[in-house]
Formats: structure tokens, sequence, C-alpha cells
């Protein structure tokens, strides 16, 4: 399952947080890739734990927490601190995968990345070239959104950032461990709570609507049950 999550930082919070990385230390992203990946990545990071990571990290954990759609697909369990690259004169990554298991610096706690997450700062029109491109068993699907939008989608998948050829791409990247690692599983949970949210707004006033929506929460929470890792 591909979605976009939208406004997961409002304009104050992109804007805060462009700030604080402009002035942020920048060193070649290959210090977080792995053997395969080290060699199709060409970019900028922030290193990992600098103290602007950290705080514009925590910035978005917490915009995530409230995010209800970031919750329902994601099913979050552990997510990884956010990590920060720039792409900018002819940088790409080419295709790859991401790693399954990744180390929380500083500490002794692994996660495994079932799903992954890009949330965007710089607009589309600051810069040319930058999609994020996923292949899946779907398709192939490009990505490039607004500043304060996030695209999640499974860490299985296939993809690449293309060549910025103008401009500068700027990013905040980052991991979820789900309660629910099988994708199919997360996406029929997601339909169904979706569904019944639609239901209850749709249809607030009427008995038959509000037992049918009693009666699928009960599905999704036993189907939660049976799937879910805790």
């Amino acid at each position: 399952m591909l979605i976009t999550i939208p406004d997961v930082l409002n304009s104050e919070q992109v804007a805060e947080a462009r700030k604080l990385l402009d002035a942020a230390e920048w060193v070649d992203g290959r210090v977080t890739a792995g053997h395969q990946s080290a060699r199709a990545k060409d970019n900028l990071q922030v290193p990992e734990g600098h103290p602007i990571a950290r705080q514009v990290g925590a910035t978005i954990l917490q915009a995530l927490g409230k995010n209800l759609l970031f919750l329902s697909a994601a099913l979050p369990l552990h997510v990884f601190p956010p990590l920060f690259n720039r792409y900018s004169g002819g940088q790409s990554f080419g295709t790859h995968v991401d790693n399954s298991i990744r180390q929380i610096p500083g500490t002794p706690h692994r996660i495994r990345t079932d799903l992954s997450a890009t949330l965007f700062f710089a607009a589309p029109d600051e810069y040319d070239g930058g999609e994020l491109v996923m292949e899946d068993t779907y398709g192939v699907k490009s990505v490039k959104l607004p500043p304060g939008h996030l695209v999640l989608y499974p860490s299985t998948s296939l993809h690449r950032v293309n060549p910025v050829t103008r401009g500068a791409r700027l990013c905040a990247f980052f991991w979820v461990q789900s309660m629910v690692r099988d994708d199919g599983k997360r996406s029929l949970l997601f339909d169904l709570d979706q569904g019944i949210q639609r239901l209850g707004r749709d249809l607030p006033e009427q008995p038959a609507a509000a037992q049918t929506a009693v009666q699928l929460t009960g599905v999704y929470h036993n189907l939660l049950r049976q799937w879910a890792e805790v």
C-alpha cells in the first residue's frame, strides 16, 4: 500500500525546519547506506544524532503521533528517528531496497523496517527532477509532493530518487515497524478503518448505520488482535 498523507507539518513548521536545516552540518549520505545502496547513493545528509536532526525529528514525531491518517495506515509500533537528506547538482539515488533491520543510533534497539516514509520540505517548483519512484507488484509510481506532505510505502519496494538537475530537494526520511508486518493485512485494516470512519461521518444520525459501525469496529479490533505483534 502506498499512501500520501497531506499536511503532516504546517507551513510554519516547515519554514522553521528549513531554517534549522540550512544551518546544519551536511555530510556524504553514504554514511547511512548499506553495502549495495552505497554504490547507488549520491546525496548529502545531516549526521545521525546531530542536535538539529534531533530537534526537527522530534517535531515530526510529535506531529505523526497526532496524525490519524498516519496512525491508521502505519499502525506504528516503533518509528526510527527521522533523518534528513538533500539532493542537488545532478545527485540521485539509484534503484535499491531499504535494509530490513535498522539499529537506532546510540541504543541497543533495532527495528524491522516494514514501511518507509519520505516527508518533503521543498516545493515541487523549487527543483527539477528528484521524483521518488517506487516499483512494486502494482507497477511504477512517481511521487513529488508539496512541503509538509508525506508518502508512506512498503519498505520491500524497489525505489529510487531521480537526478535533481535544478535547485535542491530537501526531505526527511525514516522507517516504521508496524504492529502488523504483512502489507496485505495492514491494507485490509486500513480500508476497514476508513470505511468505519466514513460511515460515522456520513450517516451520523441513523441508528442502523451506528449499529453497523459498532459491528465493523468489532471486526476491526478482532482482526487487529489476531494479527498485531506488540
